[in-house]
């Protein structure tokens, strides 16, 4: 759900609290989820429904889940349409850590994490078919929810990104030939400006950037770009109905004699996990 800002000129942070909820899992149907990144090193990832992935909104994200076997930290990677608010829908690995498999379906509690750690610097993607007369980056490992992308080629002014539910930054009309500065901005206030980003479509090009901590403003120069695997259309994973087993073609493998054992979210205690963009 997305947060409103009472009439302030800046989106209010999400909440942290702890919220009790569900668990399923699933097996990534492709080679990326519906937020456009690469499938995590540690295979330890999330699917949100409809409410909580926010159009996009949640993605890169992390959440701290607790189940009967444990805590795990997953990454906002996917969403899941069949989803209500509260049920989260775990990779198989995350999953397996916190519950057994065979139980398809596990009472959780999770929060979101405010400056979590990633396991690299931010990177920028730029998507196949983009121009000096269409923008469209990725960003990547930014660890808190983004507020705001604004884009200036060369000496030129910046121009303010929209997010797609996809999680690509767009410039409508263009944003110059290059090369960018991207200033970036997360729900807390904490900046960063990335520059020397090249019009080079289907690489992923590294910083040293790490948006982390108190608010502060940082610069980084990207590193060689490295290539990846080519998508001439926005990525989605197949999510298909609950299965009675797990399986491994099945979007979320679950029991349905233990829907009603599963802990149920509280309806008056929604995650809001996205900000609504702020113009901070």
């Amino acid at each position: 759900m997305l947060l409103t800002n009472g009439g302030s000129a800046c989106a209010a942070p999400p909440s942290t609290t702890t919220k009790t909820g569900k668990a399923t899992f699933y097996d990534l149907a492709g080679t990326s989820g519906n937020c456009s990144f690469e499938v995590p090193a540690d295979d330890l990832y999330v699917a949100l429904g409809p409410d909580q992935y926010a159009d996009g909104a949640s993605c890169g994200a992390y959440l701290d889940v607790t189940g009967p076997k444990g805590k795990v930290r997953v990454k906002v990677f996917d969403s899941c349409p069949e989803c209500p608010a509260g049920h989260l829908d775990l990779s198989r690995t995350a999953f397996q850590k916190i519950g057994a498999e065979i139980d398809g379906i596990i009472p959780i509690k999770y929060k979101l994490v405010t400056n979590p750690s990633t396991p690299a610097p931010i990177s920028v993607r730029i998507k196949e078919g983009a121009s000096r007369y269409w923008f469209a980056a990725r960003i990547d490992n930014h660890a808190n929810l983004l507020s705001t992308v604004k884009v200036a080629s060369g000496g030129g002014s910046f121009k303010t990104a929209h997010r797609t539910d996809y999680n690509y930054w767009l410039v409508d009309g263009g944003a110059g030939p290059g090369p960018y500065k991207i200033k970036i901005t997360d729900v807390y206030g904490n900046t960063a400006t990335l520059t020397g980003i090249r019009m080079s479509p289907g690489t992923v090009q590294k910083t040293g950037v790490r948006l982390t901590g108190g608010s502060t403003t940082v610069t980084s120069k990207t590193t060689a770009p490295t290539p990846t695997a080519k998508a001439t259309t926005p990525p989605a994973t197949a999510k298909k109905p609950a299965a009675t087993t797990p399986s491994p073609s099945a979007s979320v493998a679950v029991n349905p004699l233990l829907e009603s054992a599963a802990a149920e979210p509280d309806p008056s205690r929604p995650l809001d996990l996205a900000a609504a963009p702020s113009t901070c």
